[in-house]
């Protein structure tokens, strides 16, 4: 993927230094008890905090030392890159907004480690990256693309791009009123009407980081030979029947809540081939 050389985000906060690390039910959380959590949140969509008490012997008590925000290290380059995606992403959908006759608000991104805490509760590396809507934050632990890489087989720059896209795809529903919506008729429904729902919100949110890829694409030639199949690999590596069959030998369509790998990836490119905000309508969607 090309990025260096190109605009980094002002909208970037670091919070790694002075540890930030979060102990659970007095105990350390090592990369092993994570991954299980991190797995099991997503398989399950229960609340990571919850399977990381459970593991940990404790109740859910999070101590979170915050660390100050500030920029990241101008030598550190994950950091850099992160920055990079951001302002491509900021770029993109503010022409996007612009063109549609409506202004982009953009989200910011937190570099932490360990544990944080948000205006949606405490964060936890073992949640992977995620969106909080109440602060219209963007937060991940860098440790995360380790661990895409290593534990669920899904290396590049490209794959780890569309993390962060697929996060600003969250942000872009909160702006657009339909994570609002999703989640007041996720309160309303049976577990899994909620869960097929949270299904076709993440996956516009996949579509969405296509539509993100398609643009910079045009503007800023970024793909280089490999690319898109990075992220369709990422795509289909993180999708629910992928991620139960690796853990539990087995697959329950009824808990899923990200979608199947298949539909991770159509949707996926769905965006990145038509560039459309429209073609995203993942919920007037008959078949996903």
């Amino acid at each position: 993927m090309k990025w260096e050389g190109n605009r980094e985000s002002d909208n970037v906060e670091d919070r790694r230094d002075g540890g930030g690390g979060g102990m659970i039910g007095g105990r350390g959380i090592g990369i092993g008890t994570i991954v299980i959590a991190l797995v099991g949140g997503w398989i399950f969509g229960i609340n990571p905090m919850t399977i990381l008490s459970a593991l940990s012997g404790g109740a859910p008590t999070v101590q979170v030392q915050q660390a100050p925000a500030h920029k990241p290290p101008a030598d550190d380059r994950l950091a850099r890159f992160v920055s990079t995606v951001l302002a491509d992403t900021e770029d993109v959908w503010k022409d996007i907004f612009s063109k549609g006759g409506a202004h982009y608000q953009e989200p910011r991104l937190v570099l932490f480690r360990g544990a944080t805490s948000t205006a949606c509760g405490a964060g936890q590396a073992a949640m992977g990256p995620f969106y909080c809507p109440a602060d219209q934050k963007v937060y991940i632990d860098l440790g995360f693309y380790e661990t895409l890489r290593k534990q669920l087989g899904a290396p590049g720059e490209f794959a780890q791009a569309y993390v962060i896209a697929h996060e600003v795809g969250h942000h872009v529903q909160n702006l657009l009123g339909v994570s609002g919506k999703v989640e007041e008729a996720r309160r309303r429904a049976s577990p899994a009407q909620a869960n097929a729902l949270s299904v076709r919100l993440e996956l516009q949110a996949d579509c969405f980081a296509g539509v993100w890829a398609n643009h910079a694409q045009s503007a800023r030639q970024i793909l280089e030979r490999g690319d898109i199949e990075s992220a369709m690999n990422a795509a289909a590596k993180i999708g629910d029947d992928a991620l139960q069959q690796q853990s539990q030998g087995r697959v329950v369509p009824e808990s899923f809540t990200h979608g199947t790998s298949a539909q991770r990836t159509h949707w996926f490119n769905t965006g990145l081939q038509t560039g459309s905000v429209k073609a995203c309508d993942t919920f007037s969607a008959r078949n996903l």
